[in-house]
């Protein structure tokens, strides 16, 4: 019953933007905590970055400064904006939700995740 689509991947030329959409169903996104995750080729996933239930967000160091994460209550969707890609940034793209705590907390407590999105970064 409950669903997350990610889209808005492809092919960049480093330098360039990629806004990422996570369609959610099933229930609102306006509860609970919702993350975005990645796996480059040949390494484990990792976290990017997230928001709370009230509108605060967390970034890993790689990425901040050029990612942000947005939610957009009335579509129900999530975001994340990508400026600045850079061929480290190619990866699997995944959005996730953890909908039993108003916080963020780790990977494990995320019960719901996307099918993912390949984001490939070329020099």
């Amino acid at each position: 019953q409950k669903h997350l689509a990610e889209s808005g991947g492809g092919s960049v030329q480093a330098g360039g933007s990629l806004r990422l959409p996570c369609a959610a169903s099933g229930y609102t996104i306006n509860t609970g905590c919702m993350g975005w995750f990645r796996q480059p080729p040949g390494k484990e996933r990792e976290g990017v970055a997230d928001i709370n239930e009230y509108g605060g967000a967390r970034y890993a160091d790689s990425v901040k400064g050029r990612f942000t994460i947005s939610k957009d209550i009335a579509k129900n969707t999530l975001y994340l904006q990508i400026n600045s890609l850079k061929p480290e940034d190619t990866a699997m793209y995944y959005c996730a939700a953890d909908l039993v705590s108003p916080w963020c907390r780790r990977d494990r407590d995320f019960g719901a995740w996307g099918q993912g999105t390949q984001v490939t970064v070329s020099s």
